[in-house]
């Protein structure tokens, strides 16, 4: 076991990323990466093995591994620590009842006094109130509720019981306040009629365990969290991460209260906040329209780039997955302005990358809105690696966008 060599797992919608690292110089030794099941309803053990299939032996070769992960997805286990049900993602939208309901009870203001963020159907606490009224036993049969990023780190542990998670991912979970660094537990068992325990959240600086092979593991965070403590991010830049889901946030001395719920109260993983805001349509708006044209995305990037500037009136409003910043997760995509002068695969390309980026826009606005001060953007994610994008989001956002290097 190499003392400099670390591991850096990225679980994330998609895929399991590992990197490899010397982390006396930096130097990235290896690089590995597996596909995860598509859909919004996955079993958790497809996360342990595209892990597996993308790390290969670094594992036994490293001295300390960490993990990012999606973040506010269900996962149930039972009492013996298998799970009771595939685990439902973040952008699994069937709890959208339930987090009106929670709303309408409690009162945006609760929520965002309480957990620094007012329940969308992306987070936990909606899902559970959703098992609760739709698959009680299930619940019953639940011991323990964990998520995605802590379920891979317990496998790292050599246990899938009595979990660990960290402050950056329990935040995101609808009950836990950041501020306090506290479960809500009473209202876990209010919304659900049910008690289960939760992990254990870990500081910064405190040690998950070690794996079999000895390398220490790390509390892990959210992938946005995460994103932000290996950027060292600063006051006055914002990340916009435009994966499968689209987030613009900052660093912050102290949580926000955002009742309209356009903006989420987040902690992040060095012990401050991460107020950050969600669009669910991002990079795989272009995805959706690199197939519809037949091309790959190298190609649509190509095609957006020859388009006149505004794709001469052609407009997409690319809510094709629903969306959550604004809160409208029953909506669908619109295309509108079309003519027969317009309706090439340029014009649509060119159409398809304004919207993405239109969207991150409004939640940038909704960040500022908030009292953020955002004097320049770092785009990272799947879709910065577009030039379309990168040559587009100067002017949508208004300001100047870097682009660092893997």
């Amino acid at each position: 076991m190499s003392a400099d060599i670390v591991l850096g797992v990225d679980s994330s919608t998609q895929s399991c990323k590992v990197l490899s690292v010397d982390a006396s110089s930096g130097e990235v030794m290896a690089t590995g990466s597996a596909p995860h099941p598509d859909g919004t309803e996955v079993d958790p053990q497809a996360w342990v093995d595209a892990f597996e299939r993308a790390a290969g032996e670094a594992p036994r070769a490293c001295a300390a591994v960490s993990v990012a992960g999606q973040q506010h997805g269900l996962v149930t286990i039972d009492a013996e620590g298998k799970p009771v049900r595939p685990a439902l993602l973040w952008n699994d939208v069937r709890s959208a009842p339930q987090a009106h309901q929670l709303v309408s009870k409690y009162g945006a203001g609760y929520w965002a006094r309480s957990t620094g963020s007012v329940p969308v159907a992306s987070m936990t606490i909606t899902k559970l109130a959703w098992l609760a009224e739709h698959e009680p036993a299930s619940l019953r049969q639940t011991a323990e509720v964990v998520l995605p990023h802590d379920w891979l780190t317990g496998h790292l542990l050599g246990r899938s019981r009595d979990l660990v998670t960290d402050r950056s991912d329990a935040s995101g979970t609808g009950y836990y306040d950041p501020s306090t660094s506290l479960y809500l537990h009473d209202l876990v068992h209010e919304v659900t009629g049910h008690s289960p325990a939760l992990p254990a959240v870990l500081g910064p600086h405190e040690a998950a365990g070690r794996t079999v092979s000895g390398a220490v593991v790390a509390p892990g965070a959210g992938d946005n969290a995460a994103g932000a403590f290996g950027l060292e991010l600063q006051s006055g830049e914002v990340i916009v991460s435009l994966g499968t889901s689209g987030t613009v946030f900052t660093v912050a001395d102290s949580t926000t209260t955002d009742e309209s719920g356009m903006v989420a109260g987040f902690a992040d993983c060095a012990g401050g906040f991460l107020p950050l805001a969600c669009t669910l349509n991002a990079a795989r708006v272009l995805a959706a329209t690199a197939r519809l044209l037949g091309v790959d995305l190298s190609t649509l990037s190509r095609l957006a780039l020859d388009a006149p500037a505004d794709a001469d009136g052609l407009l997409l409003l690319p809510y094709l997955d629903g969306e959550r910043t604004p809160n409208l997760p029953d909506a669908t995509g619109t295309l509108v302005g079309m003519t027969r002068s317009n309706m090439t695969a340029g014009h649509l390309a060119r159409a398809a990358t304004l919207g993405m980026l239109c969207g991150i826009a409004d939640a940038l606005d909704a960040l500022r809105a908030n009292g953020v001060h955002a004097d320049s953007v770092i785009l990272i994610g799947g879709a910065a690696r577009s030039p379309a994008v990168r040559a587009l989001a100067p002017a949508v956002f208004g300001m100047t966008v870097d682009v660092p290097e893997p």
